[in-house]
């Protein structure tokens, strides 16, 4: 799989927005940044414009609104995303990721039962 373009934090604030209400317009987004961000709309329009330069976003002008859908999907993303994460920091040993998340007691008994029943459905799946 070739590799995503990179994006900043504030960019994925925008994708997040657009990966959950597409088709969606700039002044959609802009509504809904402006009341979780102290961003201006301007900032907001910049933003937009660079994740269409990067080949993420693709918009379609419909009379006089501009209206955009994601290119990337947000699985995918996430996906490279936490790839780059775990082999930058635990040379790609997810074991050792989550070892040190128990260690650290960065996991609740809540989450440490959803592993477990990933880990058990998982294993089901290869076994049939």
């Amino acid at each position: 799989m070739p590799s995503l373009p990179q994006i900043s934090e504030a960019e994925f604030e925008v994708m997040k927005i657009v990966w959950k209400y597409a088709p969606i317009s700039t002044n959609e987004i802009t509504d809904r940044l402006t009341k979780t961000t102290k961003w201006s709309p301007k900032t907001i329009q910049t933003l937009i414009k660079r994740l269409v330069t990067k080949g993420v976003l693709s918009y379609e002008k419909q009379s006089r609104v501009f209206v955009y859908t994601p290119l990337v999907k947000e699985r995918e993303y996430i996906g490279q995303e936490s790839n780059s994460f775990l082999n930058r920091f635990y040379n790609g040993d997810i074991t050792a990721m989550l070892s040190a998340y128990i260690e650290n007691n960065r996991l609740s008994e809540t989450e440490i039962d959803t592993l477990r029943s990933l880990l058990s459905k998982s294993k089901n799946k290869r076994d049939n």
